[in-house]
């Protein structure tokens, strides 16, 4: 069981100055939801939301900096003292539901207001001015049980939201607690319907998981069991577990100072996708331009190298250094450190691929990337060079200039400029002319 800090619940001095102020005009107001929730279990929040009997209009009228975030939905955002901003919601109930977006009702009662929340572990009220804790639906005991409940029936609180079947996964991830075997029950009927959800929310939950959960396969891997992946991301529909685990052994992001970790842990995500399926199903999922560039590289370049790689580590040897600068070729130089992260990540749990040889490979490929000349800009002539030697601008400069890249990756010895105009200067030979000097590989 969890030990629960009822004695920390305290919500900060301009947070109670906002509920001080709406209870002294006579509405009866709480803070609710995550910010009670992590308060019990010890754990900071800035997130102080409020659940008030005042309808929007009474709450603009007693506050001076207000923002209309959600007036229709009974929601007015209010600056405190030190201008961050809290939601504060009129009671409301439910009248009508699409599984996504509900039509609500104002003058409801704290209970029935807390009656239709997701979880009972975030149907839980604090009123901090008199330091009263209200929890109609035993939240307090899931928390200290370490269990994801439904409030009420499951099987009507995820058709009122598809959303909660993967906000409950979610929330089970990110506080390591087990999902009531009702609830989940509900999680599994309610799956096939998750088709309803936007791309957008289905993308955003991914990156919740991926930034909040610190061993995200677990999560993952009850969106694979449940039947979630193949109804919105048919790709991941059987995932395995050794690609989830990958998952694991990379860092979480810490946004918005570290935003590649998590596009690292979305290509961990996709590393059992080619990269053209990859691609595909993060362009549906509407992900950034940056994001399917990164992830469908990638995976690309592990489905054709992650194995060459892996039996050569296997064996106890790197690839020789014409091979790996082949490699740093086709994966490209700006890429190179997230492809190795990743293969890293996907041998962690390799019994046969020692982490010092890794190491080493890591090292080794990374100074070959940045040191070695691997592009065209890299060789010590350019095309003004080869054009006072007689080469014509245009295709044939550009078929010479490839030619000489693939001679010094071979040998960078040969990267100098007389070596290189000697080389051109002789005739190229049909297959030196065929190769595009892509795809190699090691």
């Amino acid at each position: 069981m969890t030990a629960l800090q009822e004695d920390r619940v305290r919500a900060p001095g301009s947070v109670i100055e906002l509920v001080r102020r709406l209870q002294e005009a006579g509405h009866a107001t709480w803070c609710v939801g995550g910010a009670v929730r992590d308060a019990l279990l010890g754990r900071p929040s800035l997130d102080w939301d409020l659940a008030t009997a005042a309808t929007p209009t009474e709450v603009r009228r007693l506050f001076r900096r207000t923002i209309p975030v959600g007036i229709e939905f009974g929601t007015v955002g209010v600056l405190d003292r030190d201008g961050r901003m809290h939601e504060v919601t009129t009671f409301r109930r439910d009248v009508q539901t699409d599984g996504r977006h509900a039509v609500v009702e104002f003058g409801a009662s704290l209970d029935e207001d807390l009656a239709r929340r997701d979880f009972t572990i975030n149907a839980l009220a604090f009123d901090p001015v008199r330091g009263t804790l209200h929890d109609p639906f035993g939240g307090r005991g899931d928390l200290a049980h370490r269990v994801v409940r439904a409030v009420g029936d499951p099987e009507e609180r995820m058709r009122e939201d598809r959303l909660r079947a993967l906000r409950a996964i979610r929330f089970a991830g990110r506080f390591e607690f087990s999902i009531h075997p009702d609830t989940w029950q509900a999680i599994l009927t309610s799956a096939p319907f998750l088709t309803r959800l936007s791309p957008e929310r289905v993308k955003q939950e991914i990156d919740k998981t991926l930034e909040q959960v610190a061993i995200p396969s677990v999560a993952f891997r009850r969106w694979r069991d449940a039947g979630a992946f193949a109804a919105v991301v048919p790709a991941l529909a059987t995932v395995s577990d050794a690609t989830l685990s990958a998952i694991d052994c990379l860092p979480r992001p810490v946004l918005p100072a570290r935003p590649l970790r998590r596009t690292l842990r979305l290509a961990a995500l996709f590393s059992e996708v080619d990269g053209k399926n990859a691609e595909r199903a993060l362009r549906a999922l509407r992900a950034s331009n940056q994001e399917i560039s990164v992830v469908g590289v990638v995976a690309d370049r592990w489905h054709r190298f992650g194995p060459l790689l892996s039996d050569a580590l296997a064996a106890g040897a790197l690839p020789d250094d014409p091979a790996l600068r082949r490699l740093a070729v086709d994966v490209g130089r700006l890429r190179v450190n997230a492809f190795l992260r990743l293969a890293a990540a996907r041998w962690a749990h390799d019994p046969q691929i020692g982490p010092a040889l890794v190491r080493r490979l890591f090292r080794r490929l990374m100074h070959i990337a940045f040191h070695d000349p691997i592009e065209i800009a890299d060789l010590a002539i350019d095309g003004d060079d080869l054009r006072q030697i007689g080469v014509r601008a245009g295709p044939e400069l550009g078929r010479v200039l490839q030619r000489l890249r693939l001679l010094v990756i071979d040998d960078p010895a040969r990267n100098t400029r007389d070596e290189l105009l000697r080389l051109a200067a002789e005739p190229a030979t049909p297959s030196a002319e065929s190769t595009s000097g892509e795809g190699a590989g090691p």
